[in-house]
């Protein structure tokens, strides 16, 4: 995580304690801008032996299909974060080897087609199921002692929204240090719960627990 990044989270995590609950902007049931139709799978482990080495190293990935039918053609560039009990954020594709892609693409083959690797799957979603797109997030795998995970999907929806910080300081110029507002995105947060021990966890099966809108 680079310094700036880990500065917005420490901030972030800042307005959440402060803030009284009714001033933080909720994500609305009915979209209020465009938002896409996404189906996914939950997110599975898996072991991939990387060049050069000769032990599997653990990913966590979740594979999704998105489809447009809001009447226009969107620009579409997804964005995933994968957040633990334990404040440990991971973003997609952070230390994952192109090979590990190369290996879900072949797995996958029969069921999915025109998979399409992540950076491939950017740009200007056409209308209808036609021109659906399927890929993959893929995390480098969390910590053991997480008991439990959140995994963050932004780009789905044009709504956005922003929160006062209770932290600026209006004697100071705004920067990346010390920001007037937080700019929020409307977000789909799919939370999970991974039962067993430190130990056990490796091979457990997380059982999803929430799935809904929020702003982020």
């Amino acid at each position: 995580m680079n310094i700036r990044f880990a500065k917005l989270v420490c901030l972030a995590c800042s307005l959440a304690c402060v803030l009284p609950l009714s001033a933080a902007p909720e994500a609305s049931k009915i979209a209020r801008n465009w938002q896409l139709d996404i189906d996914f799978h939950d997110i599975q482990r898996i072991g991939v032996t990387l060049p050069g080495d000769s032990h599997p190293t653990a990913f966590w990935y979740m594979l999704y299909t998105v489809t447009n039918n809001t009447g226009e053609d969107i620009d579409f560039y997804p964005t995933f974060d994968l957040v633990t009990s334990t404040l440990e954020v991971i973003p997609a594709g952070e230390e994952v080897s192109p090979s590990v892609y190369d290996v879900l693409k072949n797995r996958y083959s029969k069921l999915y087609p025109f998979f399409r690797d992540p950076i491939r799957v950017h740009g200007k979603l056409l209308q209808g199921e036609d021109h659906s797109r399927t890929s993959v997030a893929v995390f480098k795998n969390f910590d053991p002692a997480a008991d439990s995970v959140t995994v963050y999907f932004a780009g789905l929806s044009g709504e956005y929204a922003k929160a006062t910080n209770p932290m600026f300081d209006p004697k100071k110029p705004e920067s990346s240090d010390n920001l007037r507002f937080f700019p929020l995105r409307k977000t789909l947060a799919i939370s999970y719960d991974v039962p067993g021990d430190e130990v056990t966890r490796a091979s457990s099966t997380p059982i999803r627990r929430l799935r809904e809108w929020i702003m982020r």
